[in-house]
């Protein structure tokens, strides 16, 4: 079964399409335990990078107290497909989320998207068709990058301040307003959903993923493919190759692994040719700088300084040597993984763009400016 449907379903079209959830299936306790079962037995992992089981979260935090939230913000520039999730198939979202919050026994769940979201009257039109067995609140949450980390959503709903709380304690244990929180990304919800509208096994054999494809394609835009199709798939889902194409990012525009990792948030940008990659990077890491929450060492004073270093490279500058002690020091060290993603892009960087850093250094420019789309 298809997650994104061609146009808005309303929710007499996404039951056409999607089925209806067999609730009296999943009733009491007993049905709260053969639901988590169920999305155990299809190995649902979470889509909003991080891969985690989503059984283990829901047994996590299973509580009369729990509150579920459900994340459709995008902090990375170059993801689409939440907002694309929520805008042609809510109902799909907002029955996985129901279903969450029936597994972790939640009496509250609410809906996070950033603030003026192209999806909001979608999922205002969405609600207003629904009489859901757990009210839905929508928030709305500042358009930053750590914004939409699960600790900074939860900070912000319960005190209005939208910055990474840290590594412990986790929201299944103190969440929202000291209470066990799920937080879940929307495409998950939504693939929990197919789980119990498929069943596990039909599920496993035909799962599908969303991915937001940009750069030097003839089809930019989110596709959805297979589970595990390659880059190089993705990109001939999106049509192929426009031009030339010297570097994919994937796992997310600005903390992608460029050396081929393959894991993280589900974006593919295919950097032209004729682009600088050292250029590309040195904007990437400015942004990152700038969008970081400035609540610890590694993202006050580290993040600015490496992005200061890649501007002295592209400038001919030797920082080569200074961002090789530098950025060991990034990773595991700050409040949240921002420093990490940001260390993983700059020395994957230097690696694939050696070429590049040495005619920047011999006083040449490799390229045309990298553009950023």
């Amino acid at each position: 079964m298809s997650i994104l449907p061609p146009h808005r379903l309303d929710l007499a079209g996404h039951r056409r399409r999607n089925g209806v959830v067999p609730w009296v299936v999943y009733q009491d306790e007993d049905g709260r335990d053969r639901l988590i079962a169920a999305v155990e037995a299809a190995d649902l992992r979470g889509r909003g990078g991080a891969g985690f089981p989503t059984a283990v979260k829901l047994r996590a935090a299973r509580s009369k107290r729990s509150i579920v939230v459900a994340n459709g913000c995008e902090g990375d520039p170059l993801s689409h497909k939440d907002v694309a999730l929520l805008a042609l198939s809510p109902h799909l979202v907002l029955d996985g989320l129901q279903l969450a919050a029936h597994a972790v026994g939640a009496t509250e769940t609410v809906l996070c998207v950033h603030t003026g979201s192209s999806a909001l009257p979608s999922v205002a039109a969405a609600l207003a068709e629904r009489e859901d067995r757990v009210p839905v609140r929508v928030v709305e949450v500042p358009r930053r990058y750590v914004a939409s980390e699960e600790t900074a959503l939860v900070r912000y709903l319960t005190s209005g301040d939208a910055r990474p709380l840290g590594k412990h304690p986790r929201p299944a244990e103190r969440g929202v307003r000291g209470r066990p929180t799920l937080v879940s990304n929307v495409e998950t919800l939504a693939q929990l959903a197919s789980v119990v509208l498929l069943g596990p096994n039909h599920y496993r054999a035909s799962r599908t993923e969303l991915v937001t494809v940009t750069g030097a394609v003839r089809r930019p835009g989110v596709v959805e493919v297979a589970a595990g199709t390659s880059p190089a798939g993705v990109l001939a889902a999106a049509g192929g190759e426009a031009e030339p194409v010297q570097a994919v990012l994937a796992g997310g525009a600005w903390t992608a692994d460029l050396t081929g990792g393959w894991s993280g948030i589900a974006t593919v940008y295919a950097l032209p040719a004729r682009a600088c990659g050292l250029e590309y990077t040195a904007k990437a890491l400015a942004f990152l700088a700038a969008e970081s929450a400035r609540q610890c060492g590694p993202c006050t004073f580290g993040l600015p300084s490496i992005a200061a270093d890649f501007a002295e490279l592209v400038h001919g500058g030797p920082a080569t040597a200074r961002l090789a002690r530098r950025l060991p020091l990034l990773t595991g060290r700050g409040a949240c993984t921002h420093p990490d993603g940001a260390a993983r892009l700059a020395a994957s960087a230097l690696q694939v763009f050696d070429a590049d850093v040495r005619a920047h250094q011999a006083g040449g420019r490799c390229r045309i400016p990298a553009g950023v789309a």
